[in-house]
């Protein structure tokens, strides 16, 4: 096995091979699939070798992102603790906070895809924008966190889809005994096409329709604190955990860039519909639960596991009219299933191929024929399945993989904002991009860490207080096992075969 001053050595010779040559791009990958000028370039400056197909334009790329992050579902299937923590009120203002505090995240993300569009994503910007004494560690860190938090969110897509068509069983069937491993073998299958916003507009017609309706002065207006915190402030904050991960995870598709046409410009303004558009069909599912979801204490105990489940049957008093529109969210989920496993597996792919992973050489494996790695696919299907095994022996332990997911991104977003706030800060000259936030830029960047710090801090709280073992927030524990067994395989091993994307950056090259 060479070691890292080898591997190093190699790859500065292939990086200036790479750029005295006119195309980037490795021969299995057909000439109409290699992109612009401009990725070509950006590729010879990352010292990388075009080896997936550039299939994407601004159009199926935003559907990409939209469908990935399947915003109004995931708020009608994980709306209890939003209510539980804050009420319709909460829900409704918690709303308002979360998106103007994801569009300053997301922008200052979109502005570093902007500069470095790469797979790797944040460990790249990492890498490139962290102080040289401490770059190579801390993107190594970063894409530990990266391309864990993506695995645990594809279960979680995946558990939620399964579970719900659990819940439906249990609507349909008053004698079925709910089973943790009928749970784990749907979410399996689950594992095992784009926007359906449409479907949105007929759940709001229903709700509309049949529901009963909470007066104005209650819906935006009444807060309520069910966790048992010594504080409404503190309350709303726990409240707006299922809020951010209806909204997180937009840096999807800079995992995808490497198959965008166009990249550099693409990149920054499919990240920053996407968000506007989930927004703003977040906020149409935020108004209509405020108004028509009922009492909220007479719902959360239903047995099906997903009181949305209940309040449509409640509304409908129809068995098959609540299984249709429930199958409808259960439809989008799986849709979202198949965008993150392109996620995931492409995240961890990039991460392999610098060596970050153990057997780096199998996972970042592209088959020549298809230019996909599908070794990183396969790898994240088995992955999913082993994770949800887990529900199996503790429903708690799932549950803290799934909070997990949420932190590790949130955690991601921060380094990388913060390492590039911290060259603003010091007057270091930039990258050229073509999409930038100017003169606003160290403003908007500084305005994200100061929301991601605290949200990333309750996102790790329970749910209710005082807590159990059964009602911890165990994503804590796992956090920092996973920092911890980043760290130790770094310095077994990852220090001596880790090539960070700055040792293979080449900015002096002219286009």
């Amino acid at each position: 096995m060479l070691q890292h001053d080898e591997l190093k050595d190699v790859n500065v010779s292939m990086a200036d091979e790479d750029s005295d040559s006119q195309d980037n791009a490795s021969p299995d990958v057909p000439k109409k699939y290699r992109g612009t000028e401009a990725d070509d370039f950006q590729m010879k400056v990352m010292g990388r070798v075009q080896e997936l197909r550039r299939n994407f334009t601004f159009i199926t790329i935003l559907g990409f992102g939209s469908t990935l992050i399947c915003t109004w579902e995931i708020i009608m299937a994980n709306i209890l603790p939003a209510l539980t923590n804050g009420g319709t009120a909460g829900f409704f203002w918690g709303w308002v906070v979360v998106v103007v505090g994801f569009i300053l995240v997301y922008a200052s993300l979109s502005e570093m895809a902007s500069m470095a569009p790469t797979s790797g994503g944040q460990y790249h910007w990492v890498s490139e924008f962290a102080p040289p004494s401490c770059q190579r560690f801390l993107s190594y860190i970063t894409g530990w966190l990266c391309f864990t938090g993506w695995q645990s969110g594809l279960t979680a897509i995946c558990f939620i889809s399964g579970t719900i068509i659990q819940g439906l069983i249990v609507l349909n069937n008053p004698d079925y005994v709910f089973q943790a491993w009928h749970g784990t073998l749907l979410t399996i299958a689950v594992c095992i096409g784009l926007f359906a916003h449409r479907w949105l507009f007929v759940m709001i017609i229903v709700l509309w329709t049949l529901a009963p309706r909470h007066n104005a002065h209650d819906a935006f207006l009444l807060f309520v604190n069910n966790g048992g915190w010594s504080s409404q402030g503190t309350s709303f904050f726990v409240g707006l955990y299922p809020l951010v991960v209806s909204l997180i995870g937009f840096d999807s598709v800079v995992h995808m860039s490497e198959e965008i046409k166009d990249a550099a410009r693409t990149l920054p303004r499919a990240i920053m519909w996407s968000t506007y558009l989930n927004s703003f069909l977040g906020l149409i599912m935020v108004i209509t639960l405020i108004f028509t979801w009922g009492n909220a204490d007479e719902i959360a105990g239903s047995a099906t596991g997903y009181p949305f489940i209940q309040v449509l049957f409640n509304v409908t008093k129809s068995h098959a009219a609540t299984d249709v529109l429930s199958f409808i969210i259960v439809i989008t989920l799986t849709a979202s299933v198949i965008a993150c496993v392109a996620t995931a597996s492409r995240q961890l792919w990039a991460f392999a191929r610098d060596k970050g992973v153990p057997f780096s050489n199998t996972v970042a494996y592209v088959n020549p024929n298809w230019n996909v790695p599908v070794n990183a696919v396969l790898l994240s299907l088995v992955a999913t399945s082993l994770l949800s095994l887990i529900n199996i022996g503790s429903f708690v332990a799932l549950n803290a993989i799934l909070a997990l997911d949420c932190a590790i991104l949130l955690a991601s977003y921060m380094i990388s904002i913060g390492c590039l706030t911290l060259k603003r800060l010091r007057g270091k000259a930039l990258p050229p991009r073509p999409w930038s936030l100017g003169n606003m830029g160290l403003f908007i960047n500084i305005a994200a860490l100061c929301w991601l710090v605290p949200i990333f801090i309750f996102t790790l709280f329970p749910g209710t207080t005082p807590t159990t073992p059964a009602t911890m927030n165990w994503g804590v524990l796992l956090f920092g096992g996973i920092i911890l067994m980043a760290a130790v395989y770094y310095v077994v091993r990852g220090r001596h075969v880790y090539i960070s994307p700055r040792e293979r950056l080449r900015r002096d090259i002219q286009m």
